[in-house]
């Protein structure tokens, strides 16, 4: 069974090692075979990756297009290490991720790093707000 992709005008994609770009009407792919694939919404770049929970995603990513966990495998372990001692809640999210890896599921690995980010959002978020109700002479 393919996978079907359709692309707006100017959309990217990366399928395997080949960054694809749109021309400039909407396509649709059938895409067969079981290259990594990553719609351009989905990929971060070093510069885009600027929170820790981004940096995690960036890693899990590479190692995803790679198909190299071990490569990465150091790269990770510090960032999650980093992650939990900041945010102890956080520990569930970075199991489900670390056990996709593990069990080679990559892009299951990415869509858990995904909620990450949105964990990481709403504590950003809390803090925030409860930072903003606090007057000078507290």
């Amino acid at each position: 069974m393919s996978l079907k992709v359709e692309l707006k005008p100017g959309e990217k994609i990366i399928i395997g090692e080949s960054l694809i770009t749109n021309d400039h009407q909407r396509t649709r792919l059938f895409i067969e075979g079981s290259a990594p694939i990553l719609r351009e919404k989905d990929i971060l770049s070093p510069t885009t990756a600027d929170t820790p929970a981004k940096r995690i995603y960036l890693i899990v990513q590479l190692m995803y297009l790679a198909r190299n966990v071990e490569k990465l495998q150091d790269e990770y372990f510090t960032a999650i290490n980093e992650f939990i001692l900041a945010s102890p809640s956080s520990i569930g999210y970075i199991t489900d991720i670390s056990k996709n890896i593990l069990s080679g599921n990559l892009y299951k690995a990415l869509k858990d790093a995904k909620l990450l980010i949105e964990h990481e959002r709403r504590l950003i978020g809390h803090v925030s707000a409860s930072g903003s109700s606090l007057s000078p002479d507290q």
